[in-house]
């Protein structure tokens, strides 16, 4: 068994890609404004640190916010249109779009190092490659219990040390 303080991995490639367009954009504002704006389905999570928001760039319309969702049929990607418009229109904007992009398809790589922190945090297992910890105890004596949980992008499992029931997000890349 290991402490509960298992080892969160280091921001990815695809990440820090994201972060480094979002640090020169001219929309830093906006980015933070959409830092507000939580995922549905998994409330500790902004859906910047999730990888849901992309990017924020100048359209026709004004401001164009490109999201991505988990996986094709998300259930969460209407309520999260409709928190982004919310948000935008209470800090004043009138003129803007939000846009689906599918392409490339969103992946476990566009999650921040804070949202690893946080799922732990809120009981959930982060997408890490090798053995599944605890988030409870942080063992990594855990049995896979089914391939799909609350999300299609978690399985549950129970852990043997603790026997806490528990969601891991899954590594989707």
């Amino acid at each position: 068994m290991t402490s509960s303080n298992a080892t969160i991995p280091l921001e990815t490639p695809e990440y820090a890609a994201r972060l480094a367009r979002r640090q020169v954009s001219r929309h830093g504002a906006i980015y933070a404004l959409l830092d507000a704006v939580r995922d549905p389905e998994l409330p500790e999570l902004s859906i910047w640190d999730l990888g849901v928001l992309r990017e924020v760039r100048d359209s026709e319309r004004g401001l164009s916010v490109a999201i991505t969702p988990t996986y094709s049929g998300c259930p969460a990607l209407a309520t999260i249109r409709e928190n982004i418009a919310t948000c935008l229109r209470g800090a004043g904007w009138q003129g803007f779009e939000i846009v689906e992009e599918v392409r490339p398809p969103w992946t476990t790589a566009l999650m921040s190092r804070a949202a690893c922190t946080q799922l732990r945090a809120g009981g959930i297992a982060p997408p890490v490659s090798g053995s599944v910890r605890c988030p409870a105890c942080g063992s990594d004596e855990t049995v896979l219990v089914s391939e799909f949980a609350s999300t299609a992008c978690k399985a549950h499992y129970r852990c043997r040390t603790c026997l806490e029931p528990f969601d891991h997000f899954k590594v989707l890349t």
